[in-house]
């Protein structure tokens, strides 16, 4: 049983070590993030992330821009929001908050954004790819265009314009619209895996085919070379490259493009076209309400406040408070850890969420401390006491935080309808304060005391002052 013990305070002490460099504001060394985020070092920090309301930025909300009487397809907002989410990412805003509000609006929330055009341009763009034949009289770049593809797809469903699938046509006609150009292929054909590539000098975008469209794309373009097959993209003309030999596994897109503007294109590519157009209703620039002096402050009185909770416990339970006082030392310490590694991105209420579940650490402490002294008081020795405290609280502990965790899942719940997503930031910091809580109380605080009560001591059996009894 002691050496089970032991080895259990081995992996506390790391735990808790490993979370004091994770939380710590020094440089990270590049090996640790390796370790961490092995998939995705390079895109990932250990620095806590602030939300709109402590860092200031931009709040966008859009909706459906569809006809009036149209129904917009079950999931297809949730779809958009996902590539909206993955877009905004990919342009370094990884505190972003996309969520869906009620059942007909995505908000967008851009915390420390420095380009208000460039994040409003990537969150609400369709992003419609097409490979179009340029025929004999090709457009021009940066002229807008109408497609068969395009136009077909307008009349057919409003809704998903934007999505499209792979074509072969050189035939297509619509009464009534002029100088039509025949799109042979959307951007469904490609992979996920377009960057940008500067290395001859000249900027392009590197693309790929899907192998499932790598025959006809190479169909295609061997009885096309020589002649323009125009990149369009939602019916603006990036480029309009010659083929210059058979194409089958992919190719590059080129037209005097600045690093930001091949970026763009690339990330567009990347993360697909939206399946619904949308619009945007308000967008607002957001000032730091709290600013870093409060958070200074709120820092501080989290603080004092746990101080003054482990002064408590050391006067009122004596040796056992102090254990309490280093399990809630860990508590504080892995709990800041997780915020990062997940990452949480802190805001006002998701603090308040924080500070709230130290006292549910301390309260637990609390139940088990009563019960051992029952125990004590009942003529129990030490270990039959710390063992019988902890068997004897669980059930308070376990129904006192379970009805915590479903109120809080009503509160995330709750926290997608419009208006009221600062309640999600409290109800996710307070349901991982919970759950580091119990394992705080019921796994390091219970080890303290094992170790400690567990061998036979007259003199701690007879110093009931001590004990806190």
């Amino acid at each position: 049983m002691r050496e089970r013990n032991l080895i259990t305070l081995v992996i506390i002490i790391v735990i808790t070590l490993l979370s004091v460099v994770i939380i710590a504001p020094i440089a990270k060394p590049q090996f640790l993030l390796n370790l961490i985020f092995w998939q995705d070092a390079r895109s990932r920090d250990l620095q806590i992330k602030q939300g709109l309301d402590l860092k200031g930025g931009i709040q966008i909300l859009m909706s459906p821009d569809v006809g009036e009487g149209t129904t917009v397809v079950s999931g297809t907002l949730e779809s958009a929001r996902a590539i909206i989410e993955n877009r905004v990412n990919g342009i370094g805003v990884s505190e972003a908050s996309v969520q869906l509000q009620g059942s007909d609006r995505i908000l967008v929330e851009l915390p420390g954004v420095t380009d208000r055009q460039l994040a409003i341009d990537m969150a609400k763009r369709t992003g419609l790819l097409e490979f179009v034949d340029g025929g004999t009289n090709s457009p021009a770049t940066k002229q807008v265009i109408s497609t068969t593809y395009a136009i077909q797809q307008t009349l057919l469903y409003p809704v998903t314009a934007a999505v499209g699938k792979p074509i072969i046509s050189n035939t297509q006609t619509i009464s009534g619209a002029s100088r039509i150009y025949n799109t042979a292929f959307t951007g469904e054909i490609l992979l996920s895996n377009s960057r940008v590539d500067a290395q001859t000098g000249q900027i392009v975008v590197l693309f790929s085919i899907k192998p499932s469209a790598q025959q006809s794309f190479q169909e295609f373009t061997s009885s096309r070379i020589g002649q323009p097959l125009c990149i369009v993209l939602d019916s603006v003309v990036l480029s309009c490259p010659v083929i210059r030999s058979v194409l089958t596994e992919g190719g590059q897109i080129s037209g005097n493009f600045t690093n930001d503007e091949a970026r763009d294109l690339a990330i567009t590519l990347n993360y697909g076209s939206l399946p619904i157009p949308l619009k945007i209703e308000t967008v607002r620039d957001v000032g730091a309400t709290l600013g870093t002096d409060s958070v200074r402050r709120s820092i501080i009185a989290g603080v004092i406040g746990l101080v003054v909770l482990i002064i408590f416990m050391l006067l009122y339970y004596r040796l056992p408070g102090l254990l309490s006082a280093a399990a809630l030392l860990f508590f504080a310490i892995t709990t800041l850890a997780i915020y990062v590694l997940l990452p949480v991105t802190l805001t006002l209420p998701g603090i308040a969420g924080f500070l709230l579940s130290i006292a549910t650490a301390v309260d637990a402490n609390i139940l088990i401390f009563e019960r051992f002294k029952e125990e004590i008081r009942a003529g129990r020795t030490l270990r039959g006491a710390v063992e019988a405290g902890f068997q004897r609280a669980w059930p308070s502990i376990r129904d006192s935080n379970l009805s915590t965790l479903i109120t809080c899942v009503v509160l995330f719940l709750f926290g997608n309808t419009f208006g009221a997503s600062a309640v999600k930031g409290f109800a996710i910091t307070l349901i991982l304060g919970i759950l580091v809580s119990l394992f705080s109380a019921m796994v390091v605080t219970r080890t303290l005391m094992r170790l400690v009560f567990s061998q036979p001591s007259e003199a701690l059996e007879q110093n009931k002052t001590l004990l806190g009894v």
